[in-house]
């Protein structure tokens, strides 16, 4: 415990001197981290208040500090959503910052890792890397059977300080949440765990190989979409051994005409690629930058680098499919009626205020061609409206934005004309029909069915719960039940459907049982001179119809 104070006293400094050193010691008093004598160290003509110069300054810092804040620099690069342009376009350039890690730390973490030498693990192992990161680099191999392969290597000694770094950062965000109006309005701690969460997998190699061959099986029947096969007996938490795979960076365009490769399909299949991702299967790569994409032969595209992984629920899925297509379609109303869905309003929100601002951005993009939009750039504003609002964005939202904004990126050099936005309004149609589906809305069903049944059957017991501690005078009670006659009515319409379907189930039983009987006893279905048995199958039919009518009017699909 002194140790670890002790190492975040150290820590705390470094991180005040680096940020005082880049001029932020008037921010660092407004927040109460530094002493007013520290903020007037600068004189007001030195302290350039625009967000370009805080952006660089912050970069300097950023870089200063080390591997952890550069890696924390390189993720809030891509917070579009939160963060001005001028200080994202800055922490961008992180993305090219990285030292080069010495070629003994690199057969030292072979040797504690494997307990064994480059030389009888590789044929040929180049110690010049090929690229180097805030978390690792990558080295060029050769195994004895002759396969090239690549190799990522970890910084040596860096999970203890980013673990110190993030503790830290957790403690200033929380601190900044208490003291400042913006660091609760833009929810700074839960940004941090994200960037956390983000950091920390990727400090487990093994987590990035898994996540890498997840992907890949969403593409087992797709032969133009590509992924590096992983060594497993070559990989540890802080070594990663895959397939080489060489190719055109996507960004080299020049190079990508030269070897005459169809740009204009490469974008639609990457778009495709995904797409399916996010929006059909719900595990994406999540950092699809230039460099993490390569083009191959016959136009097949390879995803690299799976350090960076979203998920979407299949709720969520839906719910963003839904937000495209009201995008899609300019309805307002049908955008708020999906957060709501998404249990984002309450009642401090201004619906009618909410609408009135998005329709003013729909307004916008009225009569902008669709070709011409951004749907990273459209949602990223959405978000901005909402905000304003005080409604909060789930987090796995805004990965899927900060994605499609790095994927257009990419999509807007292989092809100018191409239209994210009408490549995803398909999938998202898709998306949400499939609720429509009869399987769907039989599962559905079903599980609304037992959801409530559970819930009714369990009220006797916590009923006679609560009354049991209320005649032993345990709890003083000051009951205001907003909106009773509203709940009461809800109550009746949950209990008048689960009497309708267990009567449904009953009439459904004792058909199977009558058709089975008379089978069984060789008898024909015709009763009284009535064939009963197709009566009671259309009747049975149209109780089912009548109660997926109901279910649908009542807007719970």
């Amino acid at each position: 415990m002194i140790g670890r104070r002790i190492r975040h006293t150290n820590r705390y400094r470094e991180i005040l001197n680096a940020l005082m050193k880049n001029g932020f010691s008037h921010f660092l008093f407004r927040v109460g981290l530094a002493d007013r004598s520290l903020a007037k160290s600068l004189k007001a003509e030195e302290i350039d208040p625009s967000l370009k110069n805080i952006g660089r300054r912050l970069r300097y810092a950023l870089q200063e500090l080390g591997p952890t804040a550069i890696k924390l620099g390189q993720i809030a690069s891509t917070r579009y959503d939160t963060l001005p342009d001028e200080i994202t376009s800055e922490l961008e350039q992180l993305l090219d910052h990285a030292p080069v890690l010495e070629f003994e730390h690199v057969k030292q973490t072979f040797e504690v890792e494997f307990e064994d030498t480059l030389d009888n693990l590789f044929d040929y192992f180049n110690p010049e890397p090929m690229a180097t990161a805030s978390i690792g680099q990558v080295h060029e191999a050769r195994l004895f059977n002759g396969e090239e392969v690549v190799v990522k290597i970890q910084r040596p000694g860096l999970k203890p300080k980013m673990e110190t770094d993030l503790e830290i950062l957790r403690n200033i965000g929380e601190m900044l949440e208490e003291r400042t109006l913006w660091a609760q309005r833009y929810r700074v701690c839960d940004m941090i765990d994200e960037l956390s969460d983000i950091l920390t997998n990727e400090l487990d190699y093994i987590m990035e190989g898994r996540s890498g061959e997840q992907v890949a099986r969403q593409f087992d029947d797709e032969s133009f979409v590509k992924f590096p096969h992983i060594y497993w007996e070559l990989t540890t938490s802080k070594v990663l051994t895959m397939e080489k795979i060489t190719g055109i960076k996507v960004s080299n365009i020049d190079e990508l005409d030269e070897a005459g490769y169809d740009r204009e399909l490469i974008a639609k299949r990457l778009s495709h690629a995904m797409l399916k991702q996010i929006l059909k299967n719900g595990f994406f790569h999540a950092d699809p930058h230039s460099g993490n994409i390569h083009v191959l032969p016959k136009n097949t595209i390879a995803f690299l680098d799976f350090g960076e992984t979203g998920h979407v629920s299949n709720k969520l899925k839906q719910n963003f499919g839904s937000i495209i297509v009201n995008l899609y379609e300019g309805d307002s109303r049908a955008m708020v009626k999906t957060f709501s869905k998404m249990d984002l309003i309450d009642e401090k929100t201004d619906i009618d205020a909410l609408e009135r601002d998005l329709d003013k951005l729909h307004m916008q993009y009225e009569n902008v061609k669709m070709r011409e939009l951004s749907l990273g750039n459209v949602i990223v504003r959405i978000f901005e409206v909402v905000y304003q609002h005080h409604i909060k964005i789930p987090m796995e939202m805004v990965m899927i934005s900060k994605t499609i904004l790095t994927l257009e990126g990419v999509l807007g050099r292989l092809d100018p004309e191409f239209s994210l936005m009408s490549e995803a309004e398909p999938f998202a149609r898709r998306l949400v029909l499939k609720r429509f589906h009869p399987n769907e809305m039989i599962r559905k069903t079903i599980r609304e069915l037992s959801d409530n049944f559970e819930i009714l059957t369990g009220l006797p017991e916590d009923v006679k719960d609560v009354m049991s501690v209320l005649k032993r005078g345990r709890v003083g009670l000051d009951i205001n039940v907003k909106h009773v006659n509203e709940v009461m009515r809800r109550l009746d319409k949950i209990s008048n459907r689960i009497a309708f379907s267990i009567l449904m189930l009953a009439f459904s039983i004792i058909m199977a049982g009558l058709i089975v009987g008379l089978a069984l006893v060789g008898q024909s279905t015709v009763i009284w001179e009535l064939p009963i048995i197709e009566i009671g199958a259309v009747i049975a039919l149209m109780m089912f119809i009548l109660m997926v009518i109901i279910i649908i009017r009542s807007n719970r699909m």
